[in-house]
């Protein structure tokens, strides 16, 4: 294929510079120019944020000129060689990439061209090792682990490979029997109970969706949450087999509240089964962190490293995602070479020639570089149900963020949803077509219905299958028919070859995009904030608590208002999340009587049902 990324087709009029100034909202609007100061000295890998410049469209031109200043051509042998033009094939994968549905112009390619550059460079100091977390002084390695040999030191790389030796080997023991559960009466493992949450869950679910055979060697389930409800249901769902289900807990830090309450109630059930739990308990953790020494100490059957230079939303190809599918029957290390192979496709410095880059200048494009439009993924494939799931955490994580490198609020991201096709047709399709135009498609299209052999024919000429292709294209076209853009990423088949893959093109364009619009994407303070903004209600909690009980201890009890508990908490600002607290904690018998009425918070008196001497709160 051609590496000249010049004389794409381009149908767009002459555009118009509108220095210093808004241009008029009622004309259709494209960015008409990017600029990127030069990279830093240092090795932080940041491009400086994108000025953005408007396009317009010259007044009175009709709907036809509004889509081509969009670059939408309509004419359909045009559209061919466009498409021709750009389409993008990894033979060896099986994979191909069109986005010929995306109307950038070769203007706006030639004007990018410089900046992929400095994008390019910075993915690949990224794989030598530079400090690509400026936050948090880290290297950011997920690449290092689908090629070992691209370490930046020999003590990583066998890091590496001797946790994908010892992963294999255990999955191969439990698998085959030669590691049991001490107390099932089948003698092997039958279940795997998945602990853990965001990065620990998602890749390990949208894995197992895709990939697991009808009949896996261990099925498995997940606690991703700390709700009680949930996490009994799961529990509940194993009845007798709880025995012979091995649990991993998944935390990198090993201290992350919910999977430590998931944790926590799983080993209640097993104490109240009368079953060992340290003998069917895994733990995949950072070094040292409170979770490993907690297995180590009480003899778990096995503990597996995460390193600090890989994020919970790229760590699918570590133990995280490994070994719960090497334990289903999954074939990892095709998933690896999957992903090696996309990383290597990836690191094509020709922006046609590299599917990841050619991803980034679609999101660039469709978003004008600041999230103006959100990503809509529609995989046409039930067993890809979870895709769209998977990367609007790896997405909005990644790139919502509120200020950029140089400290500039910038409050950046690209909204991320799906479901399947073709679900979608009968749900929000509707809207896309014909409502608020604030979005952008990709399609994911599985080529191979089903295994060789297996397809019949409902009506003369035409299969299910045919069908849902119909759908796809179908949907596309008339989405293309009002203007509306679309990617669409196609692989022969699912196995964990094309997964493998499908995931490393993803990260590597979030990599991309994120150095074009100079933020950080592998730190997440956002969530940090939350985090912490959690632990203040509950210490709140706490202070509540102490409150009623010491006046619940009096004689006569001494019911208090919710003022009177927000004072005497020290904390009169926080009378609303007061009220949330007891009204949460009265709707779950927890031994607190509210005398009034919910819905008018200041007649509400309260106390506890019982004094407490002596508990401590703290």
């Amino acid at each position: 294929m051609a590496s000249s990324v010049s004389g794409i087709y381009t149908s767009s009029p002459s555009l118009k510079r509108f220095p210093n100034q808004t241009p008029p909202l009622t004309q259709p609007l494209r960015k008409d120019h990017v600029s990127f100061h030069a990279r830093r000295a240092d090795r932080s890998l940041s491009l400086a944020r994108p000025r953005a410049v408007a396009r317009e469209v010259s007044d009175g031109a009709a709907a036809a000129a509004a889509a081509a200043a969009k670059g939408l051509e309509k004419d359909p042998r045009a559209l061919w060689r466009r498409y021709v033009d750009w389409l993008y094939q990894h033979k060896e994968l099986g994979l191909y990439l069109d986005v010929s549905r995306v109307g950038f112009t070769d203007e706006f390619v030639r004007e990018m061209e410089p900046h992929f550059g400095k994008a390019f460079e910075a993915m690949e100091e990224l794989e030598k090792g530079a400090i690509a977390n400026p936050d948090e002084g880290r290297m950011v390695g997920h690449y290092w682990l689908r090629d070992p040999k691209r370490a930046p030191n020999s003590f990583l790389k066998t890091q590496i490979e001797n946790t994908l030796d010892a992963v294999s080997k255990f999955a191969n023991d439990v698998v085959s029997g030669k590691i049991k559960p001490p107390s099932s009466p089948e003698g092997r493992f039958t279940q795997i109970l998945s602990v853990g949450i965001g990065g620990s869950a998602l890749g390990p679910q949208f894995v197992a969706e895709a990939l697991a055979p009808d009949n896996p060697p261990l099925k498995i389930r997940f606690v991703d949450n700390t709700d009680p409800a949930g996490i009994d249901h799961q529990i509940a769902q194993l009845g007798p087999e709880l025995a012979s289900t091995l649990v991993i807990v998944i935390s990198k830090s090993g201290g992350t509240p919910e999977t430590r309450n998931g944790l926590l109630e799983v080993q209640k059930a097993f104490r109240e089964a009368g079953l060992n739990f340290p003998k069917q308990g895994v733990a995949i953790t950072q070094e040292n962190s409170l979770l490993d020494n907690t297995a180590r100490i009480e003899g778990w059957l096995a503990r597996f490293p995460m390193f600090d230079w890989v994020g919970g939303r790229t760590s699918e190809m570590s133990a995280v995602g490994l070994l719960p599918a090497a334990l289903q029957g999954i074939d990892i290390r095709e998933m690896l070479a999957g992903a090696s192979l996309m990383d290597e496709a990836n690191r094509s410095t020709v922006l046609r020639n590299n599917p990841a880059a050619l991803l980034a200048l679609c999101w660039y494009w469709a978003t004008d570089g600041v999230g103006s439009k959100d990503m809509v993924i529609l995989p046409y494939k039930d067993s890809l149900l979870l895709f769209s799931r998977y990367l609007q955490q790896l997405v909005m994580e990644s790139l919502g963020k509120e200020f950029d490198l140089d400290g500039n609020r910038v409050n950046q991201g690209i909204s991320v949803y799906g479901n399947k096709g073709s679900t979608d047709q009968h749900a929000y399709i509707q809207q896309l077509r014909e409502g608020v135009h604030n979005f952008f498609v990709t399609f994911i299209e599985v080529l191979r219905d089903r295994p060789p052999g297996h397809d019949w024919e409902l009506e003369p000429g035409v299969t299910c299958g045919d069908y849902l292709f119909g759908m796809l294209q179908g949907t596309r076209s008339a989405l293309y028919a009002n203007d509306r853009e679309s990617i669409t990423v196609s692989v022969q088949e699912v196995t964990p070859r094309t997964v493998g893959a499908l995931i490393a093109l993803y990260e590597r364009a979030v990599g991309i995009y994120a150095s074009l619009i100079n933020i950080n994407a592998y730190h997440q303070p956002g969530v940090e904030a939350g985090k912490k903004a959690a632990g203040e209600v509950l210490a709140l909690q706490k202070r509540v608590l102490a409150v009623l009980n010491e006046a619940s201890c009096k004689d006569p009890i001494e019911p208090l208002t919710l003022e009177e508990v927000a004072d005497r908490c020290h904390a009169p600002e926080d009378i609303e999340m007061i009220y949330k607290i007891i009204a949460h904690m009265a709707a779950n018998d927890r031994a607190l009587i509210a005398e009034g009425s919910c819905g008018s918070p200041r007649s509400i008196k309260v106390f506890l049902g019982e004094c407490n001497i002596g508990e401590s709160y703290a």
